[in-house]
C-alpha cells in the first residue's frame, strides 16, 4: 500500500461500506455515482491492496452472554541477562491465546500494554486476572478499569 492513492470515489465507497458492508454494488453504484462494475473494480482493488482487510458483524455482547468489559494497563518485568525469550515476546505469545482479550496495544509512558477484556461477569473476570493473566511472573503490575455504559463507540474510521 505503499503508493496507493485514495479519489474521492473511493472514500465515498469507503464510508458507505463502514455503515453498510452488507450493501449490494447495485446500491453502491447509485450512491457513489458510478456503474456496478466501477464499483466492482475499486472495491476489488481495495482489498487486494489491503485498504479493505475485512468484514464483519457486530454483535450485540449481551446476547451472547457478555457483560462486562475491563481496559487493563500492565507493566511487565524487565529484561533479565539469564531468560531465553524476553518477557515483550513470551506476552505477546501468551496474549493471543486468551479469548477473553479482543484487543491489545503496545504503549508509551508508564505501562507497557492495554488490554480489552470481555467477559460474563466480575466471577469470569477474577479467574482470567487469577488464572491466565497474573500467574504469569512476567507480569509486574496490572490497573484494571471498568466500562460503565457506551458514551461512544465509532465502528468506522474518520475519513
Amino acid at each position: 500500500m505503499n503508493d496507493f492513492k485514495l479519489d474521492k470515489a473511493d472514500i465515498h465507497i469507503l464510508r458507505l461500506l463502514q455503515q453498510q458492508a452488507r450493501a449490494s454494488f447495485d446500491e453502491l453504484a447509485t450512491q457513489v455515482g458510478l456503474s456496478s462494475s466501477a464499483v466492482l473494480r475499486r472495491v476489488k482493488r481495495l482489498e487486494k491492496e489491503g485498504v479493505i482487510q475485512d468484514y464483519r458483524a457486530t454483535i450485540q455482547p449481551e446476547a451472547i452472554g457478555i457483560g462486562l468489559t475491563a481496559y487493563i494497563n500492565l507493566r511487565l518485568e524487565k529484561q533479565s541477562s539469564h531468560a531465553k525469550n524476553s518477557p515483550r515476546e513470551m506476552f505477546r505469545s501468551l496474549v493471543q491465546s486468551w479469548s477473553e482479550v479482543t484487543g491489545c496495544v503496545a504503549l508509551a509512558g508508564e505501562m507497557d500494554y492495554m488490554l480489552c477484556v470481555v467477559v460474563r461477569d466480575m466471577a469470569h473476570f477474577s479467574r482470567f486476572l487469577s488464572d491466565k493473566l497474573l500467574r504469569h511472573e512476567i507480569v509486574r503490575d496490572c490497573r484494571t478499569s471498568f466500562v460503565l455504559e457506551w458514551v461512544k463507540e465509532e465502528k468506522g474510521l474518520p475519513i
